[in-house]
C-alpha cells in the first residue's frame, strides 16, 4: 500500500522529491560489511596508537597471548589493561549516541536534532556538578551514577511536561520543554561551577566529553543499559516508519503512536544517559550519524538503526585517535574533536540541495 507516493510502514518506498531513497537491500549488507570490517580496524589502530606506538604485529600478538592466558609486560599492560577498556567502551559510548540521536530525530522529525533537545546531557551535567560541589564525588565511577540518574531524571520531566494537556506529547511540545529544561539546568550548572572552584576542577575533563581513564568497571556499569536500550531501538523501528507518514495513517495501519513516543523516550534516556555518564557529553555524534546514514540507505529506520551502530563507534574512536595524536604526549579530549570534526561535515550536509526526509 503506497500512501501519497510517500514511504510505505516496512520502508521500501519514498517520496520522489525530497527523500533520497538509498541504495538497495544487497549493496545495504555490503555496506554494512565493510563499515564492520573497517571498525575492527579501527579497533586495532586504538590499540596501538597514543603516547607510546605500538606496532600491529605487537598489539596482534598482545591480544592473542591474553587469550591464551599468558604474556605480560609492559606493552600487555597498555594494550589490556588500558587501551582495550577504553576501545570498548568507545564502541560502546558511540553505538549509544548514534542510535539515541537516530531516535530522537525520528521522534522529532527534525534531521538536525539530536539528544540535547530532550535535556539529557543537561540533566547529566547538572546532578554531576551537584555530586562534586555537595558529595565530593571525584572520580568516574562516582561520575557514572550521578549522571545517568541526572539524565533519567532530566527526560522523565520533560516527556511529563510535554505530555500534559489534550495534545499529548506532540514532537514540538517534547522538544520545547526540552530545550527549557536544559537551559535552565546548564545554567545552574554553570553557576555552582563559578562559585566552587571544586567542581569547577572536576568538570574540566567530565564535561568537555573523553573516552580517557575509562576501565573495565565503566564499561560492564553501562553495559546493561545500552543493550536494553539498542534492543528496544529494534523494535521501536517499524512503529517509528509508520508514524512517519503521519499520525493519523499510522494508527490506520495499527501503530500505537503514543506507546511509541513513550518507549523512545524510555530507549533515549537509557542510551544517551548510559553514554553521558561514561564518557562526559559528547556532541554531534548523534547529530552528524544519523544523517550520514539517512543519506546512504535513505529512511527506513530499521537500516538507519543498524548502521549507526556501526558508524557511530568508527567516528567516535577515529575521533578518539586524533585526539591523541595531535597534542602529543598530552591528549585532547575527544569531545572537542569530534566538534571540530562535525561541524563542518554537517554544514556540507546542511547545504545539500536534496535534504534527508524523515
Amino acid at each position: 500500500m503506497i500512501v501519497n507516493n510517500r514511504m510505505r510502514i516496512n520502508g521500501s518506498s519514498t517520496s520522489q522529491s525530497t527523500v533520497k531513497p538509498g541504495i538497495g537491500s544487497r549493496h545495504r549488507l555490503l555496506v554494512l560489511g565493510l563499515a564492520l570490517l573497517v571498525l575492527v580496524v579501527v579497533m586495532i589502530a586504538s590499540l596501538g596508537i597514543g603516547a607510546r606506538a605500538i606496532a600491529p604485529g605487537e598489539v596482534i600478538a598482545a591480544l592473542r597471548t591474553a587469550a591464551e592466558g599468558t604474556g605480560g609486560g609492559e606493552i600487555h599492560e597498555i594494550v589490556l589493561g588500558m587501551r582495550l577498556p577504553r576501545a570498548f567502551v568507545g564502541v560502546l559510548v558511540g553505538a549509544a549516541l548514534g542510535v539515541s540521536g537516530a531516535l530522537i530525530q525520528a521522534l522529532t522529525r527534525n534531521p538536525l536534532a539530536d539528544t540535547g533537545v530532550l535535556g539529557v546531557n543537561a540533566g547529566a551535567g547538572f546532578l554531576v556538578t551537584v555530586g562534586i560541589g555537595w558529595f565530593s564525588v571525584g572520580s568516574i565511577n562516582g561520575y557514572i551514577w550521578f549522571a545517568f540518574i541526572g539524565a533519567a531524571a532530566a527526560t522523565l520531566v520533560v516527556f511529563t511536561i510535554g505530555a500534559a494537556g489534550p495534545a499529548g506529547a506532540t514532537p514540538i511540545r517534547l522538544t520545547l520543554v526540552g530545550v527549557a529544561l536544559g537551559a535552565i539546568l546548564s545554567g545552574a550548572s554553570n553557576m555552582i561551577s563559578l562559585v566552587n572552584p571544586k567542581v569547577l576542577d572536576g568538570l574540566r575533563f567530565w564535561g568537555a566529553g573523553s573516552l580517557a581513564s575509562r576501565d573495565e568497571h565503566v564499561f560492564w556499569v553501562v553495559l546493561p543499559f545500552v543493550v536494553v536500550g539498542l534492543v528496544l531501538a529494534g523494535f521501536l523501528a517499524v512503529p517509528l516508519n509508520a508514524i512517519a507518514l503521519g499520525e493519523d495513517r499510522a494508527r490506520a495501519l495499527g501503530a500505537h503512536v503514543g506507546r511509541t513516543r513513550a518507549l523512545v523516550v524510555v530507549a533515549v534516556t537509557l542510551l544517551a544517559g548510559a553514554a553521558t555518564a561514561a564518557a562526559g557529553p559528547i556532541g554531534f555524534v548523534g547529530l552528524m550519524v544519523p544523517h550520514v546514514v539517512r543519506w546512504i540507505v535513505g529512511p527506513d529506520q530499521r537500516w538507519i538503526i543498524v548502521y549507526c551502530m556501526v558508524f557511530a563507534p568508527i567516528l567516535l574512536l577515529v575521533a578518539d585517535i586524533i585526539g591523541r595524536v595531535v597534542v602529543t604526549p598530552q591528549e585532547m579530549q575527544v569531545g572537542i574533536v569530534t566538534a571540530f570534526v562535525g561541524a563542518p561535515v554537517l554544514v556540507l550536509l546542511a547545504r545539500r540541495r536534496k535534504t534527508i526526509g524523515l
